[in-house]
């Protein structure tokens, strides 16, 4: 009560002092009783009778009336203000001298880091409870009320308000680093505990409870987290009491909000693009993060800051997204790669875009995975356009605009354009028998939309449903469509042509009948049909042709069987021929070789036959390209092989003698002795022949421990039959031609 008796009498001195000047005069009474009367052009007003009592130079008023009448004269003079300006600067001086320099000297001591905090504030507390009941004393005033309805001191609506805020910014305008190191700890010890008291235990995870809690940290039977809880919950109390508990702990519990949300969303959704975790994050987030800020904002102070929590809500959603977002934008590149298996990843991705501004961040950063990762020599052209189909249809999924596809792809595109096997990958995609992505896209045989045709029609049909462009989406862009294409248009696009892709299918199939040699085609045209749908009957007419010489191949060859068997002639070879029409096929591969005259009198005699079922038609042969059957025995094995011809004539030359030098036999062949060392090269590998000295090489009729049964191909043995592109690029810059009517492929099957 002694503040309230000293703010009595400094309410006297104020009076004293503010007496106006037109007071005619002041009248003293016998044992210090004063009688003040005011005489003024206006009606003599009697304020009454003060009894004060002189104490060392200091006033008392002895009453609440005579207060309440102080008061009065002070607001009618509009000087109310003086009162609260005295009490708050006595107050300022208090905190400034006393009180703050004794709540920060607990924490230069170093007993417990809690301790010290919940110690401090216990003081505080203590502080603030002896100072309520002036503050309220002085607020319960009737003149001082009306007064404040008209004018408020630091912009608050009570003098307790004015009492916490002058508080906050006495004690707590700099926060020392080591004070705030100590809530931090604090409340994230708190948060933990919370954590793991409501979440359920793991079943997988029984037998970790006789070693440590999860919570505290601490052997299981000495567990801390009641204790931890108990003390959270009474700072949180005491804090709200006096009204700083948003100042001194809101940076503490946002930084740790924030923390925990980015670790548990790393811990959870890192490495696993199976599954969606949105909705199971907001679960998270409002059982566990909005849980334990309800309890941290749950005194009656600060029952408006929970209200305000689910305001806050949507800034940490945010948060929450985000955090999320950049978590899948750092792993996107191996998303993309896992798609569609990774889709719940992108979709949980494509709602954080629409709730975040990360895209700008996600296209750099795809960007520039996909040029670390894919785009260097390293890589082989098959895996970048692997890649680059799974980053078509998983960014399609995640932005159906095109816009972040066309942005982040441009470098892959343009990558692959200089890339020499970039066309012949994508066409044998098309055609592979395995399952592929490029198959599944041809089947759905949609027409191709190149960049050249301008802008499609459909657009024009669907004009209710446009909707503009992405702001990042690039201007030079006309149509939407084109963004929209399918993937196989868009791998078309690379190039910007049609004739590329056909000339390298024609390459394609010629090579893969000439190969593998079988006259069985209905797949083949299957997948010519297909084609057909995308880029045209015109343009894949040489195709056409290509497979029915195949198809006439087949019949050729059963009549002239049929018509040997008749006459009953049968030469020390069967020879099946493939023949071709020279002018729809492809450049073959050229190759300079002499068979053995066992086989050239073969050929011959399939001419004759040819010749006389056709007529006037007759046959040039081929003699490197074909496969030959061929059962080689020797001392202790017989071996089975599929070669080619050149193959077949090498190892022929060693029923002559068994020792051959490279010089001797490429004349023997007629064939560069270079392209000879390499044919035998193979024949090397399958142990028939070594080298005794340089360049003389001679036949292994026994083999210790080895024994062969059929079929032995080596890499060699599947060389293109056809001219190699820039083989075809040189012959197109000569001035020349060639009338063949026929060309012919064969292949023979009988033993040595």
């Amino acid at each position: 009560m002694d503040h309230l008796w000293s703010l009595y009498g400094i309410v006297f001195v104020i009076l004293w002092t503010c007496i106006p000047n037109e007071a005619k005069f002041i009248r003293f009474k016998p044992g210090y009783e004063y009688e003040y009367k005011f005489e003024s052009n206006s009606e003599l007003t009697d304020y009454g009778n003060f009894n004060i009592k002189a104490k060392t130079s200091q006033a008392y008023i002895s009453s609440e009336v005579e207060f309440q009448n102080a008061v009065e004269i002070l607001c009618k003079q509009d000087l109310g203000h003086i009162i609260e300006e005295w009490f708050l600067d006595t107050l300022q001086e208090d905190l400034r001298q006393k009180v703050g320099p004794q709540f920060w000297n607990y924490f230069s001591i170093q007993p417990s880091e809690t301790d010290q905090l919940l110690e401090a504030v216990e003081y505080l507390h203590k502080v603030t409870m002896d100072y309520l009941p002036c503050i309220q004393r002085l607020e319960s005033t009737t003149q001082i009320k009306r007064w404040r309805k008209s004018s408020t001191l630091f912009n608050t609506s009570s003098l307790t308000e004015a009492f916490i805020l002058l508080m906050k910014s006495t004690l707590f305008s700099i926060f020392p680093r080591t004070f705030q190191e100590i809530v931090n700890k604090f409340y994230s010890d708190a948060f933990k505990v919370f954590h793991h008291t409501t979440t359920e235990p793991d079943q997988d995870s029984e037998d970790d409870e006789e070693t440590s809690c999860k919570g505290c940290e601490q052997p299981s039977e000495t567990c801390l987290c009641q204790h931890i809880m108990l003390n959270f919950h009474n700072l949180n109390r005491k804090l709200d009491d006096i009204g700083i508990l948003e100042r001194v702990s809101g940076t503490a519990v946002t930084n740790i909000v924030h923390e925990r949300i980015k670790t548990y969303v790393e811990n959870s959704c890192k490495g696993n693009f199976e599954t969606s975790y949105i909705d199971i994050l907001e679960t998270w987030l409002d059982t566990k993060v909005l849980g334990w800020l309800h309890l941290v904002y749950s005194g009656n102070r600060t029952h408006i800051y929970s209200d305000c929590i689910d305001g806050f809500k949507g800034r940490l959603l945010h948060f929450l997204y985000e955090s999320f977002a950049n978590i899948q934008i750092e792993q996107l590149f191996n998303i993309i790669i896992e798609f569609p298996e990774s889709e719940p990843a992108i979709l949980d991705l494509k709602m954080c875009l629409e709730k975040t501004d990360v895209r700008t961040q996600l296209v750099t950063s795809l960007k520039s995975a996909l040029e670390t990762r894919l785009l260097h020599p390293g890589v082989n052209t098959s895996d970048i356009l692997t890649a680059y189909i799974a980053a078509i249809r998983a960014l399609r999924v995640l932005d159906p605009a095109g816009v972040i596809l066309e942005l982040v792809c441009h470098p892959v595109r343009k990558y692959l354009r200089s890339r020499d096997d970039t066309v012949r990958c994508i066409v044998s995609n098309l055609t592979d028998d395995g399952s592929n992505e490029l198959l599944d896209e041809l089947i759905k045989g949609q027409p191709l939309l190149l960049d050249e045709t301008g802008h499609s029609d459909n657009e024009d049909e669907d004009w209710e449903k446009w909707m503009p462009d992405p702001v990042d989406a690039d201007p030079s862009t006309t149509s939407k469509s084109k963004r929209a294409s399918d993937i196989i248009s868009m791998l078309v696009n690379i190039y910007g042509s049609k004739e590329l892709f056909v000339n390298e299918y024609r390459t394609l199939l010629a090579d893969r009948i000439l190969t593998q040699f079988n006259y069985e085609i209905e797949k083949e045209i299957r997948y010519l049909e297909l084609l057909k749908l995308r880029f045209g009957e015109t343009q894949l007419h040489f195709c056409e042709v290509m497979l029915k010489d195949v198809a006439d191949s087949k019949r050729l060859n059963t009549r002239v069987t049929e018509a040997r068997n008749k006459s009953g002639e049968r030469g020390e070879i069967d020879v099946n021929a493939m023949v071709l029409s020279a002018q729809f096929w492809p450049a073959f591969r050229e190759e300079k070789i002499t068979l053995p005259e066992v086989m050239q009198e073969s050929l011959k005699e399939y001419t004759k036959k040819f010749e006389a079922l056709k007529g006037n038609r007759t046959l040039n042969w081929k003699p490197h390209l074909g496969l030959v059957n061929i059962d080689i025995e020797l001392k202790d094995r017989t071996i089975n092989f599929n070669v080619s011809p050149v193959h077949a004539a090498i190892i022929m030359q060693f029923q002559k003698q068994e020792k051959w030098t490279v010089e001797d036999l490429s004349n023997e062949l007629q064939m560069p002795a270079t392209a000879l060392r390499r044919k035998i090269a193979y024949w090397q590998t399958q142990g028939l022949l070594k080298e005794e000295t340089t360049d003389t090489f001679l036949l292994v009729e026994e083999h210790k421990g080895r024994t062969h049964d059929v079929i032995v191909t080596d890499d060699d043995e599947t060389e293109s039959a056809m001219a190699s592109a820039q083989s075809q690029r040189e012959e197109e810059l000569q001035v020349s031609y060639s009338i063949t009517c026929l060309n012919c492929v064969v292949s023979h099957f009988s033993p040595v």
